[in-house]
């Protein structure tokens, strides 16, 4: 009688510096500006580069403590993984609990956008034929593998970036001409609203940058996961970021409307009424076919990081197991990425403002534990430090994750009070599962186990088999 010895799938290291950037860059996608375009100069009464300002501010803070983090811990699952070994297996599950919440979303807004945006120039197909078609598509890729992922992002990275360059050329040609009302600097002020607008606005925007966490949950599938993914996260965060604030502005200053008079659909389309008055019909048929692919990179990327989150949890035991299981012959977590479509069907009947403010309550809560991770896991180890603390230490790795922590607090609060309690019973739930799990809390939350020290390239390759949960060694 013969026993297989064929090995376990496991992701695969096939990613680099540039494929790790790119996928970031990828998942924010620089025309992801006229995501929630209308919807954050509604907030902001037309101030949008000064709250993609204060949102790269707060996020180049909460980079720095990710890329801390994955240097001690390059594995997949983000922060669930950061704050779990910081503060606990209650503490990280209720974070990568709350993560999943814009994890979950970040596929679902793609597919509404590819819908709405493919509707303005289609009217008679229905809106949820195009978000279906998409979310199906997208399915696919994922099952197939990272690699063709990382192979389809080149090409719509360089789509983006001319039509980012073209937009920008016709606004400021636009502005110059007479034709705007505001200043080149007046955008970049708090205006009417004051700061608290502009916070406000920050914090939608918060969904904008979720792409250097993305980065992080790659851990596993880098070549060089402490060296490249720290830089990847910084980088991805500085270029998108850059890209984000130049668009805005172009669009700031060559197209202001009455934000307040515009009505549902057209604040969700926003992007086709500024880019007709900019460009006419023919660019802005170009720019509807740009962000639709756009879109769909970044439903994809979305997509692939959330099914590798739910991998973690379910290797860990906080989730069922099964999607812990990889796909045997393309090594993907196929069982977790069919879940993420199941739950991206929702597309088809919440609405897109909806969406964005739950992406950033998860976004926001996900970054502020992560800053705190930093401060934990560096200056107040467990079992305390063995050696003294320096300066640049309690700099790089006290001061800055704190200032970040401070920044994030404060635009989470900015957000709109149902958001609260929509991610407060979000909250409860978790909390559910983790006394179902534990009997009652009777048991400790599982977690992976790195008690012997810093896991070593090897160990991580091998970690579903290497790490077993704690509390069953």
């Amino acid at each position: 009688m013969s026993t297989s010895t064929q090995p376990e799938p496991r992701l695969k290291r096939s990613l680099g510096l540039v494929g790790l950037t790119l996928f970031g860059v990828t998942y924010m996608t620089v025309i992801t500006v006229f995501t929630t375009y209308g919807i954050v100069n509604q907030t902001t009464d037309g101030h949008l580069p000064a709250a993609y300002v204060v949102a790269v501010v707060t996020m180049l803070f909460t980079a720095a403590s990710y890329g801390a983090m994955v240097r001690r811990y390059p594995v997949a699952g983000s922060a669930y993984t950061y704050t779990q070994q910081s503060f606990g297996g209650a503490a990280g599950f209720l974070t990568g609990w709350v993560m999943l919440l814009d994890y979950l979303f970040i596929p679902m807004i793609n597919f509404m956008l590819i819908g709405i945006y493919l509707n303005t120039q289609f009217p008679a197909i229905p809106v949820w034929a195009f978000t279906l078609a998409a979310l199906l598509l997208v399915l696919l890729f994922n099952i197939l593998g990272i690699n063709l992922v990382n192979k389809v992002n080149f090409a719509i990275i360089a789509l983006s970036v001319l039509l980012v360059v073209i937009f920008m050329v016709l606004a400021f040609k636009h502005a110059l001409g007479g034709n705007a009302d505001v200043s080149l600097i007046e955008p970049f002020t708090f205006g009417e609203g004051g700061i608290g607008a502009v916070a406000s606005g920050a914090a939608i925007l918060a969904l904008s940058f979720l792409g250097f966490d993305a980065v992080s949950t790659l851990s596993e599938e880098a070549k060089r996961p402490r060296k490249d993914i720290p830089r990847a996260i910084v980088l991805s965060t500085l270029v998108g970021g850059l890209f984000f604030i130049l668009v805005s502005w172009a669009g700031a200053v060559a197209y202001q409307p009455d934000w307040a008079a515009l009505t549902d659909p057209e604040i969700e389309a926003a992007g086709v009424t500024v880019m007709n008055n900019i460009g006419g019909e023919a660019f802005t048929a170009f720019f509807v076919a740009v962000y639709v692919v756009g879109a769909f990179g970044s439903g994809m990327t979305g997509q692939v990081s959330v099914s590798r989150i739910l991998y973690a949890m379910g290797r860990d035991g906080m989730l069922p197991k099964p999607l812990s299981r990889l796909h045997r012959r393309f090594g993907t977590p196929i069982i977790a990425a069919i879940v993420v479509s199941v739950f991206a069907l929702s597309s088809l009947f919440l609405s897109l403002e909806t969406v964005a403010f739950m992406i950033s309550f998860g976004a926001l809560a996900a970054f502020a534990m992560v800053n705190l991770s930093v401060i934990r896991t560096y200056l107040f180890p467990k079992g305390g430090r063995r050696e003294p603390l320096s300066a640049r230490t309690v700099l790089t790795h006290g001061v800055a994750p704190l200032i970040g922590f401070g920044l994030t607090i404060w635009l989470w609060t900015s957000l709109q009070p149902a958001t609260w309690l929509v991610g407060g019973i979000w909250l409860l739930v978790g909390v559910a599962i983790i006394a179902l799990v534990t009997g009652g809390f009777k048991r400790p939350v599982p977690m992976m186990d790195f008690s012997e020290g810093d896991p070593t390239t090897e160990q991580i390759d091998a970690l579903g088999e290497e790490y077993p949960l704690e509390g069953t060694r």
